[in-house]
């Protein structure tokens, strides 16, 4: 009888004690539908199963002495002494229990959009990084506006650019909903951890917006639109040349110079990639030769030159708008080729010193799979990021902002001279344009979108690669077919001439005459 008693009693004394256990107070407290305050509360009790706890890490220590605490590999959590002598409350005891704990981002759910002003302020969106949420807690007293921030570090692969420091805020509603707040944090990103800076101890975790998931059937598509879009591209930038070269003979003008220098730069620029792409095929894994090196510093020279001569474009435009007559720059040509020319050569030199050049490996986000092209090597990774800045985004974006402006101002001008000629007619008169009137129209749809593709503006769409997959089909058919959308330009051009030359007595319409001004004359 006494054996039975002693099971029974030991028995009972276990399953009591067996919600005492760290590992099972998060499976105890998600029974309620509040369980925050109660995973806080009975974490701080709680006694390990074993020597080994995994996500969680107790420690007692000194208040006034700061702590680090890492309850994984990947977490680590700094409390300044203050922070710990805060949490003291009244208690004379100078230690205090300290817990750091990792849990799944799952258990947490978000309430609806809220209709507090305060909410929409601080309520961060996005997705968890690597579903990681860090809780921190000391003493036995609320920690908050801190004057010395605790810091939380969350480590990376570099699989993510950009993310947010955030906390738990629960709602009113006592359902166990809430968000996720940025009040309070701070957040900084180094080459291998997001360090978070908060004033307060909570449940944190780092916000990053989802990647784009590029499956292998779409990059494969992805590949072949580039690859014949650059295919079609370079010959018809090379038959947009010589077109150019007819054009120039029989009206030597400075604009279609300048159309030349652009369809050459273009020109380079598909071929190299072509010759890039096709060369990296037959190199093996982890090779890397010279031919790499000089293709890659040739094609960065060629995106550099393309975009210097769409910006030059830009400015031939901008004088020929604004200051339009009685204009005379002494070895105009000479000075915009040095320029055209010559930067992108003395970016490409410095570059190829300085051995940035050689194979790329391209990662798609989310998925394992790999692209590789004769670029600027992934060795150098410091380079490759302040180069890669500097000349593929930077760059490019004040070339597009400048040029976007140029091609407003055009449009600006055309409106301004449809509204001045009486023949067009006025806006209560829309319903009755007649038949030259809508070709007058379309023309100069025609003229805005030509010259879209002459100013780059194309390249502007980058940005739309970073938001959803349509936008990277988008940027990659508009710029692979470049040379195609040059080559209907010269066609156009070439057209308008022949149609000038044979009704020099016709009258031309105002917008007609801004553009032949534009892009047909020289000073």
């Amino acid at each position: 009888m006494w054996t039975t008693l002693f099971i029974t009693t030991t028995l009972c004394f276990s399953v009591s004690q067996a919600g005492d256990f760290c590992e099972n107070v998060l499976d105890e407290c998600r029974k309620h539908d509040s369980w925050i305050g109660c995973y806080e509360d009975r974490i701080m009790t709680c006694k390990p199963r074993g020597r080994i706890m995994t996500g969680i890490k107790q420690l007692k220590v000194d208040s006034r002495q700061e702590v680090d605490v890492s309850p994984t590999f990947e977490h680590r959590v700094h409390i300044p002494s203050s922070a710990l002598q805060r949490s003291r409350g009244n208690v004379p005891e100078v230690e205090v229990q300290v817990v750091a704990s990792v849990i799944n981002s799952s258990y947490f759910k978000l309430s609806p959009p809220p209709r507090n002003r305060i909410q929409q302020i601080y309520r961060r969106n996005g997705k968890v990084f690597r579903d990681s949420v860090v809780c921190v807690r000391a003493g036995n007293r609320a920690v908050e506006n801190l004057s010395q921030p605790i810091t939380l570090s969350f480590k990376h692969n570099k699989e993510v650019e950009s993310g947010t420091c955030v906390f738990w805020q629960e709602t009113s509603a006592e359902d166990g909903t809430g968000y996720w707040s940025g009040q309070g944090c701070e957040t900084n990103y180094t080459a291998h951890e997001f360090i978070c800076s908060c004033n307060h101890l909570s449940f944190f975790a780092v916000l990053v917006n989802p990647g784009i998931s590029v499956t292998k059937a779409d990059a494969d598509k992805l590949s072949y639109i580039t690859y014949i879009g650059s295919g079609l591209s370079a010959p018809f930038a090379l038959i947009s040349l010589f077109i150019y070269i007819y054009l120039h003979r029989r009206h030597p003008e400075k604009s279609i110079s300048l159309h030349m220098q652009l369809t050459v730069a273009m020109f380079c620029l598909h071929l190299t990639f072509l010759l890039s792409s096709l060369l990296v095929q037959l190199l093996k894994e982890k090779e890397d030769s010279s031919s790499c090196l000089v293709l890659g510093l040739v094609l960065h020279w060629s995106l550099l030159a393309t975009l210097t001569w769409s910006a030059l474009e830009g400015f031939h435009l901008y004088l020929l708008l604004i200051r339009v007559f009685n204009i005379y720059v002494r070895r105009y040509l000479l000075k915009l080729s040095l320029i055209g020319w010559g930067f992108p050569t003395v970016v490409a030199a410095v570059c190829g010193i300085s051995r940035v050049y050689g194979k790329y490996t391209l990662n798609y986000s989310n998925s394992n799979l790999t692209q590789h092209i004769c670029w600027m090597s992934n060795e150098s990774e410091q380079k490759l990021l302040i180069v890669s800045y500097i000349t593929t985004v930077a760059f490019p974006f004040l070339v597009v902002l400048f040029n976007a402006c140029m091609l407003g101002l055009v449009v600006f001008k055309m409106w301004d001279l449809r509204r001045g000629d009486r023949n067009f007619g006025s806006s209560s008169d829309w319903k009755k344009i007649n038949k030259e009137k809508r070709k007058r129209l379309w023309k100069d749809c025609v003229t805005v979108l030509g010259l879209s593709c002459v100013l780059g503006l194309p390249w502007g769409l980058a940005s739309t690669t970073y938001v959803s997959l349509p936008g990277i089909y988008v940027f990659t058919v508009l710029n692979s077919l470049q040379g195609l959308f040059i080559f209907l330009w010269s066609v156009a051009l070439a057209w308008s001439k022949s149609q000038a030359a044979n009704n020099s007595s016709t009258r031309d319409s105002s917008s007609q005459k801004m553009v032949t001004t534009s892009f047909n004359s020289g000073y």
